[in-house]
């Protein structure tokens, strides 16, 4: 790769769940009713047709990594997981009660935190509640992140029981040094356990994420760890660049010196090692940041143009309304956002006044959502067209101005009709949309708000 274009495009930047972006949020013109309104409309329009999403934030982790920026709440203490389970039951049966119909469930998603941090009974406690209130769409995909010190083939067997068919494995790294480092020890052992558990259930997604970038990675500890990775076959792959965000509250991330960082080219040579080895092995590039084999769904979902990006990352299907339970998790209705509140104190006590825990919002508006559109075509397409009337937005103009840049870099190709993300390109095309971030470009950050680009 050209390091040059790696100076000039290693920016802060989004890594774009979101149009428009959490900070970039008009939180003084949102207000819960309105968030109430939107979710009920999307509801109607979209239940029978496609069902709805849920993501369940599960917060508690037994130990801090040093490399996350997740909203989580370090204990040992499991007493924790009985009044949580039944807080966010509260929480779905008042959504439940505002949509007054039966939602059709088509993804579930557990994240954290550390989802296996329950019990398997205290998970099956959970799906049994929000199944009172719920039904499973035919074409159903449910997930959860795993960590592979503490997922039991009880865990594993209790959700899948569910319907859950694929988990992902948090690996990051198996350098020893690189653990200690971010405080993740985690032997390989424990990862080709809980891989061959899943596969021997009947998972049919299993996917582990790796983490480039991180203190004291090298190409020989990056190639090491997707060599081992490689050993179990995983079908798809999450190989995220680390996002060193130390000025977030309750964040880890000062458990190592800068300068133990990668930096730049050195850290993108890291990607590109990890990508040479996937393709070698017969994973493809999805996006900017995943690889799947072509027997999984994230495949097929990339190539019959279905795939999606939110909160969750990629997915291989949409729903046009998610709602997102527990502390911190963030709803989409496609019209609007809202997010819950951030500390367990804060949540537990909106609940107890049958009050949802929502605290910030924003509504989008019209040029909200055609630039939402041309945000999700790049990062899941790597094109977009605005051939048609309503693909078009007052900024166009500048933005195609600046897109003129990324031309003359070969970053991408632009006709009278759209853009295309060359094969060179992709690595900036975090880059590219944020050509189309009128919003931010509005109202440039004075302070560091996101993660380096590259």
């Amino acid at each position: 790769m050209n390091t040059g274009l790696i100076h000039k495009y290693n920016v802060p930047g989004p890594r774009y769940t979101s149009y428009p972006t959490v900070p970039y949020w008009d939180e003084s013109n949102f207000n819960v009713n309105d968030w109430k309104f939107s979710a009920v409309k999307s509801f109607a329009e979209s239940n029978e047709k496609e069902g709805i999403s849920l993501y369940i934030h599960l917060p508690f982790c037994e130990s801090l990594c040093t490399f996350c920026g997740c909203n989580k709440r370090i204990t040992k203490n499991h007493d924790v997981e009985d009044p949580y389970i039944k807080a966010v039951l509260k929480e779905w049966q008042m959504y439940t009660d505002l949509l007054q119909e039966r939602p059709l469930i088509k993804e579930i998603h557990f994240g954290g935190g550390t989802p296996t941090f329950f019990s398997p009974n205290n998970l099956r406690q959970l799906l049994d509640g929000v199944f009172n209130h719920a039904d499973q769409c035919d074409d159903w995909e449910f997930s959860f992140e795993g960590h592979p010190n503490n997922t039991t083939r009880e865990h594993l067997q209790t959700l899948y029981d569910f319907g859950f068919k694929r988990v992902s494995f948090g690996v990051q790294d198996y350098d020893p040094v690189i653990q200690k480092a971010i405080h993740r020890i985690q032997p390989f052992e424990n990862v080709e356990r809980a891989t061959t558990l899943a596969k021997e259930i009947g998972y049919t997604s299993v996917s582990h994420d790796l983490v480039f970038g991180l203190p004291k990675q090298t190409l020989e500890t990056i190639a090491d760890t997707i060599q081992k990775t490689i050993l179990l076959k995983p079908d798809r792959l999450a190989f995220y660049s680390y996002a060193h965000v130390p000025w977030l509250k309750g964040n880890g991330q000062r458990g190592f010196d800068e300068n133990d960082l990668p930096k730049d080219e050195e850290k993108r040579a890291l990607y590109n090692l990890g990508k040479k080895l996937f393709l070698e092995n017969g994973y493809v590039e999805i996006g900017m940041d995943h690889f799947a084999l072509k027997s999984d769904s994230l495949y097929s979902s990339a190539v019959d143009k279905k795939l999606h990006r939110n909160f969750m990352g990629y997915t291989s299907s949409k729903t046009q309304l998610m709602i997102g339970l527990g502390v911190s998790a963030i709803s989409d209705s496609w019209y609007a956002f809202a997010q819950n509140v951030k500390t367990l104190e804060e949540y537990y006590d909106a609940l107890a006044k049958d009050e949802l825990p929502v605290f910030r919002g924003h509504l989008l508006d019209g040029e909200d959502l055609v630039i939402r559109k041309h945000v999700l075509n790049i990062m899941c397409q790597l094109r977009t067209s605005w051939a048609q009337p309503n693909e078009k937005f007052e900024g166009l103009d500048e933005v195609i101005t600046k897109l003129a840049e990324f031309v003359k870099d070969d970053i991408l190709t632009v006709n009278e009709s759209g853009l295309q993300i060359n094969e060179s390109g992709i690595p900036f095309i975090r880059n590219v949309c944020m050509a189309f971030d009128l919003r931010m470009n509005r109202k440039l950050p004075d302070t560091r708000l996101f993660s380096m680009t590259i």
